[in-house]
């Protein structure tokens, strides 16, 4: 699944979870594991609003950009 299916809900497989560097203003994401292993993603602001999905792969990639200093 990829982020193009973001209108798909994904059957999730944890509860969302919010960062563990959140300050609880409710300005952050939370994620959640789905079945297929991928990743969802939303705005913590929006709940009701549809999330991304992320493949395992492609969220380490972004994640090892983040870490990495490849955002700009």
């Amino acid at each position: 699944m990829s982020a193009h299916d973001a209108h798909v809900r994904p059957r999730l497989r944890t509860p969302w979870q919010r960062s563990s560097r959140s300050v609880g203003m409710n300005n952050c994401v939370e994620t959640a594991r789905c079945a297929d292993g991928a990743l969802a993603v939303r705005d913590s602001k929006n709940t009701h609003l549809r999330f991304l999905v992320f493949s395992p792969a492609a969220w380490t990639g972004f994640v090892r950009g983040l870490r990495e200093g490849a955002g700009g």
